[in-house]
Parts: structure tokens; C-alpha cells; sequence
């Protein structure tokens, strides 16, 4: 039954709502109206004012494909989600646009670099987006957070319902990034983080970015995903060089053997973008030592290495004893060269530098 006092906004939310996934979804509402299409497809169970009162009553608002208001940067992809969910403002999507994804489990070095590669990029008035997951997305959202108020505004595109928050570590990060750009999402109200959403979520990542970039990456990692997306649009993809040795680095270095451009810093992602030397000057960081002023600190960082080594790793490399040796790394993460945690070490670059 039809309630006439309703917008078609709340007929396709409920149509959204439904396990029917995203390809039959699209061909009900590309063969009629949202009114009709859930008349046909509806389930006579779901209440579909209640529905949607739970979407104006959260502020979310629902953009249907070849309707006003729906995203231009996404109507003419092939893929399209035929009804969108969004937190925020879609003014957010408009202007240069970057995907960083990468692992979730990544290392403190992936951490940095997708901090600084969102501040850097937010800085400059690319608006970072990513998919608001746990390691490599979540810090290049902080990073671009921490832009500042001038700075782009961050978009994201999640694997829930946007009542949903998955993982809910990121409550805060979510809501930070709804307030100051946008939140985008396929799944309806009370959509689960089922598995199968997360690779049709990274289509979406891809049809948004101009340029997407893998920070780390399991050889058999999620990202993968996003990348076949971005092949399939002709998007540009680059990949931040890691440890030959680090397993969270394989599938950055395979892409980088296959061709793709390798990112250092902010310029080598402005160079892709055709937006070198424009736009606002970055801050130039203050200078750091390129190492550690004694010789035993800066023999234990050189042993160390670019990936997670142990005490016992450190001591074989060095010849030190293992006291020394852990005084010095002690030493080393009192100012900021090296983090520890669960048995390991990781250098993080010169403090107040970057690693690189």
C-alpha cells in the first residue's frame, strides 16, 4: 500500500532495507518509480514511515540515482548505488578527490604516512577519502582532521548503515567526519557490517577518487578491491613504497613492480593530480637529525631497520647484550625514533620529521 503523504525518498530507503543487494536494486528503481518498485518488491512487514522517520530524525538524508540532489561525481558511474545514505554535506565531494586505503593491522609506519599523506593533501584542498576502517583509513582521516578548519573537508564511505558505527573504536573519528564533510553509505538504516558490503563499499571509493593511493597491504588485502575498481574506471593508482621483508608491504611493492607510481610524500600525489605548485603552500616542517647523536643509538636505529624487529633480532645485528641493547632502545623511544609494543620495536623516523 502507497501512502501518498510520503517523498519518494522514504519509498526507496525501504526498498534499501530489503536483502535483495545493490544490482537488483538498481534494476527495480531504473524500471519505475520508487512508489511502484516497492509495491512490487515491498515486504507488507517493514513500516516504511517509520522508516523513515528514523532517517529525518537522525539527519540523514537519501539521494536517489537520476533524482535531484543525487551526487554528480557518482550519477554516471556504471556501478552507481541506486539509493545513497549520507551524514553531513555532499558540498564535501566537490573538488579534487583522493582515496587512501590500506590495511587495517598496519604498522606504525603505515600509520604515519597516512597522517601525514591526509594532512598534507587536506592542507593543499584535496578532500581525503577513505573508508573510515580501523589502521590506514582512520589515520589518514585524523591526519586530515588535524588540517585544520581552512583545510578540505573529509569524505568517507562505510560498510553499515550510517546508524551503524563499525568499528565502533571510531565513534568519535565518525561523527568528527560527518560534522566537518560527509559520510556516505549504500546500506540503509540498521544495515549490518555484513562482510559482502566492504567490497562493494571499495567500488564506491574508487568511482569518488581521482587518484587512489595504497599506503599497506597484505598481498591478499582488501585493498585489492579498491584497485580493480579504480582499473576498471581508468582512476590512477599509487602505492607507497614499504620493506621488501614486511608481509603489509607486499601488495604496495607488487603494484609498484606492475608500474604504479610510487608516493614519498604529499608532491608526488599533487604531480598525479596535475595540481603541482598550486593551491596554498604547504608548512615546511621543522628540521630533524638524520640520526641519533650517539653512536650506540644510531648503530641500534640502523640495525633496526624499516620493519618490526625484536630485542633478540636487534642484539644479533648489533652484537650488543641484550642489556644494552634495551637500554638503548629505551633511549630511542624516550625522543621519539622508535615505538615499542608486544615484543617489538619499529623505527618511526626523525622526531618531528617523517619516516620515510
Amino acid at each position: 500500500m502507497i501512502a501518498h503523504d510520503l517523498p519518494p525518498e522514504a519509498y526507496a530507503a525501504a526498498l534499501a532495507a530489503l536483502p535483495i543487494g545493490p544490482p537488483k536494486l538498481a534494476r527495480l528503481l531504473r524500471d519505475c518509480p520508487p512508489e511502484e518498485a516497492w509495491a512490487r518488491a515491498g515486504d507488507r512487514r517493514t513500516d516504511v514511515a517509520e522508516g523513515w522517520r528514523a532517517c529525518v530524525e537522525a539527519g540523514f538524508a537519501v539521494h536517489i540515482l537520476g533524482r535531484p540532489g543525487y551526487p554528480e561525481v557518482l550519477a554516471s558511474d556504471h556501478e552507481a548505488p541506486a539509493v545513497l545514505f549520507s551524514a553531513g554535506d555532499l558540498g564535501a565531494l566537490e573538488g579534487p578527490r583522493v582515496a587512501i586505503v590500506g590495511s587495517r593491522r598496519c604498522t606504525r609506519y603505515g600509520r604515519d604516512v597516512a597522517h601525514e599523506l591526509g594532512h598534507d593533501l587536506a592542507s593543499v584542498g584535496v578532500r581525503v577519502v577513505s573508508g573510515l576502517a580501523l589502521g590506514v583509513d582512520g589515520s589518514a582521516h585524523r591526519g586530515a582532521l588535524a588540517a585544520g578548519g581552512g583545510a578540505a573537508p573529509p569524505v568517507a564511505v562505510v560498510g553499515s548503515g550510517l546508524d551503524i558505527v563499525y568499528p565502533r573504536a571510531h565513534r568519535r573519528l565518525w561523527a568528527q567526519v560527518a560534522e566537518a564533510g560527509v559520510v556516505l553509505s549504500e546500506a540503509s538504516i540498521g544495515g549490518r557490517p555484513e562482510a559482502w558490503r566492504f567490497p562493494a563499499r571499495n567500488r564506491i571509493l574508487a568511482a569518488l577518487a581521482d587518484v587512489v593511493v595504497v599506503v599497506e597491504s597484505r598481498a591478499q588485502g582488501g585493498s585489492r578491491h579498491t584497485v580493480a575498481a579504480a582499473d576498471e574506471r581508468g582512476v590512477k593508482v599509487m602505492a607507497v613504497p614499504g620493506p621488501v621483508r614486511s608481509p603489509l608491504s607486499a601488495y604496495t611493492n607488487d603494484l609498484l613492480a606492475s608500474g604504479a607510481a610510487p608516493v614519498r610524500d604529499v608532491v608526488d600525489v599533487l604531480v598525479a593530480l596535475h595540481l603541482e605548485g598550486r593551491g596554498p603552500q604547504l608548512p615546511k616542517k621543522p628540521g630533524a637529525p638524520t640520526e641519533p647523536a650517539d653512536p650506540a643509538e644510531a648503530a641500534v636505529l640502523d640495525a633496526l631497520g624499516w620493519q618490526p624487529a625484536s630485542l633478540e633480532q636487534v642484539v644479533t645485528r648489533t652484537g650488543m647484550s641484550a642489556v644494552d641493547a634495551s637500554v638503548t632502545l629505551a633511549h630511542l623511544e624516550v625522543a621519539g625514533w622508535v615505538v615499542g609494543g608486544a615484543g617489538w620495536w619499529e623505527r618511526q623516523g626523525p622526531p618531528g620529521g617523517t619516516a620515510k
